[in-house]
């Protein structure tokens, strides 16, 4: 698998590459900048290649009989520098590093990848594979150029509609032009495509002659979801927990939330330093920025606090495409959702009868939401809980392994 984010907070790869390890492939990751003190579950290996100074082997934990090797893949912010430091400021020299910043950005990812691609290169070297399994476009085309020089099977595994995204910093319609041309031709040659959401599946098989499969970022639940909220306790807080930055209409909520008495609203995760501060002006009375927490921890907030928010602005098509996995997490919980009226979550919301939907952007819309949510709360958590061995990750596990044995066998 290649993969450019750390692993160790992609729930995506590690939930894929367990289901794999688990049936008896044996898996390796190429990641970026993994932390040295990482431990990958049973059955996988995991290597980290640096978009900064050079290769690091993290840890390994070999297993599985079979002889399939496996690369995965995901995409670096790039929002600062590493850890997410701000960059250094001053009043005077702010808007100078700022435009210099907007300007030399495009170039700064190009070179943080190229490093990284060379390093995962040579780690690539060191094992035999039969399956390359690339996350997200950014390291598809290594890994096309992986698969052809093993003979292996070429997996794309698209977490979003990535030409789609919204982009931040220095407009380069050029490179946006070119990466969707080389999208488009490097999944048509892929064995197998996958992806979260029917609307980004349906956009790909416009593309591909090979097999496009929904695998949704889905979370287990057997016997270890918690038991759900019950449904006669009225919410006290409504929580958010992911990236706290920009696009995610964070704003909404925190204009809203003066005019909902009775609600807290907790925001959890890791914040970009200079949307935290936009933010700061915004924030009131009942309101609480609490960094990230684990898996289990968040499902305790949003159970203890009984709403859910999974909030985008309707600015990309990759929003109006994307299925989030604070979705699902809420789902697992066993906990009604405020969403986004945005298509595809939309239509998992109406679908399941998982929560009330708002207008992106519109604080009144968003109010609206949450006091109909309020009122019917018995009948949406009872929802949410016939919802929850529908919407779980061992049925997108099976998807996924049965795609994997049909490519893998494909004459």
């Amino acid at each position: 698998m290649l993969v450019t984010t750390d692993v160790a907070h992609d729930s995506r790869v590690t939930r894929e590459a367990t289901a794999l390890a688990s049936a008896g492939y044996r898996v390796r990751v190429i990641g970026r900048d993994v932390p040295p003190d990482y431990r990958p579950p049973a059955g996988v290996e995991v290597v980290s290649a640096s978009g900064g100074s050079g290769l690091d082997v993290v840890r390994a934990f070999t297993g599985g009989v079979s002889p399939v090797r496996v690369m995965a893949s995901a995409t670096p912010a790039l929002t600062g520098p590493p850890g997410g430091v701000p960059f250094p400021r001053s009043r005077v020299g702010q808007p100078v590093t700022r435009a210099l910043r907007w300007t030399l950005l495009p170039s700064h990812r190009q070179r943080v990848w190229r490093k990284w691609a060379a390093g995962a290169r040579e780690l690539a070297r060191e094992v035999s594979y039969d399956v390359v399994h690339c996350h997200d476009f950014n390291t598809l085309p290594l890994g096309a150029e992986l698969a052809e020089r093993a003979g292996a099977r070429l997996v794309y595994d698209a977490h979003e509609w990535w030409s789609g995204r919204q982009r931040h910093g220095r407009p380069d319609p050029w490179r946006r032009r070119r990466e969707l041309l080389q999208e488009r031709a490097l999944a048509a040659r892929a064995d197998l495509v996958v992806t979260v959401s029917e609307g980004i599946a349906a956009r790909l098989g416009r593309w591909c002659t090979s097999p496009v499969v929904i695998v949704r970022n889905t979370f287990p639940q057997a016997g270890r979801g918690p038991q759900p909220r019950p449904p006669g306790l009225a919410p006290s807080a409504l929580v958010y927990a992911g990236r706290i930055g920009a696009g995610r209409d964070l704003e909404t909520p925190l204009r809203a939330i003066p005019s909902l008495p009775g609600l807290a609203l907790r925001l959890i995760g890791p914040a970009d330093p200079r949307y935290a501060e936009e933010l700061a002006a915004l924030r009131g009375e009942g309101v609480e920025i609490l960094p990230p927490r684990s898996v289990d921890a968040v499902d305790a907030e949003f159970r203890a606090g009984g709403l859910c928010l999974v909030t985008l602005t309707n600015s990309c098509d990759n929003h109006r495409l994307a299925l989030p996995n604070k979705l699902f997490h809420a789902v697992r919980a066993g906990v009604p959702v405020i969403a986004a009226d945005l298509p595809e979550m939309s239509r998992m919301v109406r679908r399941f009868g998982i929560g009330e939907l708002y207008r992106p952007g519109d604080p009144v819309s968003f109010r609206q939401a949450v006091e109909r949510a309020r009122e019917g709360y018995p009948a949406l958590a009872q929802a949410v809980g016939a919802a929850r061995s529908v919407l779980a990750w061992e049925r997108d596990a099976e998807v996924l392994l049965t795609a994997y044995q049909d490519a893998v066998r494909r004459p």
